[in-house]
């Protein structure tokens, strides 16, 4: 495949890679930032690339690698606001607006609180579509291990979504 055609793909899946970093640094400017420095090494690095094999994968790796080696101890707090803006449609259910984005809170909230190596593994397989073996070369762990930690995470969240709305937890913290 031509370098040409791999680029295609590549910005064909901006917006998965920009879905992905925004899993991981929870910041849109962090999270922009992580996809063009992916982007950069995948093009520096393209010989490496296998063909045959999924594009979507070698750049969800290259895209963790680099926030592991930036970010591995930081911890940012998310803002909601960000993705809120911009919702409202004229002629809407303001009840029903408010229920969609107070459940839509729920989830963002549950999935920040999981712990990162469950969050990481749910984006992945449940948001990004990946397959467990993929997920799993992505992670570079075991097939079982991505299975064990979406398990966990699933079960996580549906107790978090459960739980009455003052009472939410996610992976034992508040």
């Amino acid at each position: 495949m031509a370098t040409v055609e791999i680029g295609d793909e590549i910005v064909a899946m901006l917006p998965r890679l920009r879905s992905f970093a925004l899993s991981l640094t929870r910041r849109r400017d962090e999270a922009d930032d992580l996809v063009q420095a992916a982007c950069e090494r995948a093009f520096g690095a393209i010989d490496t690339w296998q063909p045959g094999t999924r594009l979507d994968a070698w750049m969800f790796r290259i895209l963790r690698n680099l926030w592991i080696d930036r970010h591995r101890r930081r911890r940012d707090e998310t803002s909601l606001d960000d993705d809120e803006a911009g919702l409202s449609i004229a002629g809407e259910d303001g009840r029903h607006t408010v229920e969609v984005r107070s459940t839509m809170a729920a989830v963002r909230v549950a999935i920040d609180r999981l712990p990162e190596d469950q969050r990481e593994v749910l984006m992945l397989v449940c948001v990004e579509d990946l397959s467990y073996r993929d997920a799993a070369e992505v992670l570079d762990v075991p097939i079982g291990t991505v299975m064990s930690r979406l398990s966990r995470a699933r079960r996580a969240l549906a107790a978090a979504l459960d739980a009455p709305a003052a009472d939410r937890t996610v992976g034992g913290r508040p």
